[in-house]
């Protein structure tokens, strides 16, 4: 006979997988409030408002915002429109990924997208800054990417801690609430079940490696 499981005894973490959310009329005030926030405050939408800021900074001007806007057309656009058609085709659980092993396909593809977009930026001479934070997103990325493959971390958390880093590398203090933008994503993804605190906190470690990345070569 095979030993029996105390349901008390919470699973591995490297084997979780998040419930599933209930439908958004079911949720509690609590809960709707937490998935609108890790709805509205996704990795690709955070990837693309913070290349619109590095744009414009980088050059103070339209031509800025436009380096912005092509880099998060590789970064954030094409990722978010490969979860979108695994979502549709049934392979992915939904916008979010739950499930850690469907994550690695999506992720390796917007990996391929981030080098393509390298590759452009470096060819058609883009600014520095912009330059510099697309690289630095695709070390965070491949640095997340590896993790996945073994372990179910939080890409909200490492998007969100890299974002507020790079924004203080970028602009400095003045952007320090910008915290709570972080604070705000750990909190959701921990009211949803979606992470426990050492996936939440090791994420947020693994957005510090790409903001060493943009420091080490802006």
């Amino acid at each position: 006979m095979s030993p029996s499981v105390d349901p008390s005894i919470p699973e591995p973490s490297v084997t979780f997988t998040p419930p599933a959310p209930p439908a958004f009329a079911d949720c509690t005030p609590r809960q709707k409030a937490a998935r609108v926030l890790s709805d509205a405050l996704a990795p690709a939408n955070l990837v693309v408002a913070l290349l619109l800021l590095v744009g414009w900074h980088s050059t103070t001007s339209r031509a800025g915002l436009g380096w912005g806007l092509f880099a998060a057309l590789f970064c954030g656009v094409v990722p978010i429109g490969i979860i979108a058609l695994g979502v549709r085709r049934g392979a992915l659980t939904d916008q979010h990924i739950r499930v850690r092993r469907q994550r690695v396909v999506p992720m390796a593809l917007s990996l391929v997208s981030v080098i393509a977009g390298i590759t452009l930026l470096h060819v058609l001479g883009a600014p520095r800054e912009v330059f510099a934070l697309v690289v630095a997103m695709l070390v965070g990325l491949v640095s997340s990417l590896l993790v996945t493959v073994v372990w179910q971390i939080s890409i909200h958390m490492s998007v969100a801690g890299g974002t507020v880093m790079i924004l203080l590398l970028v602009l400095g203090p003045a952007v320090l609430p910008a915290a709570l933008i972080a604070a705000a994503v750990g909190w959701s993804r921990l009211v949803l079940k979606a992470h426990t605190p050492a996936q939440l906190l090791a994420g947020t470690a693994l957005g510090g490696t790409a903001a060493l990345a943009f420091a080490l070569l802006n």
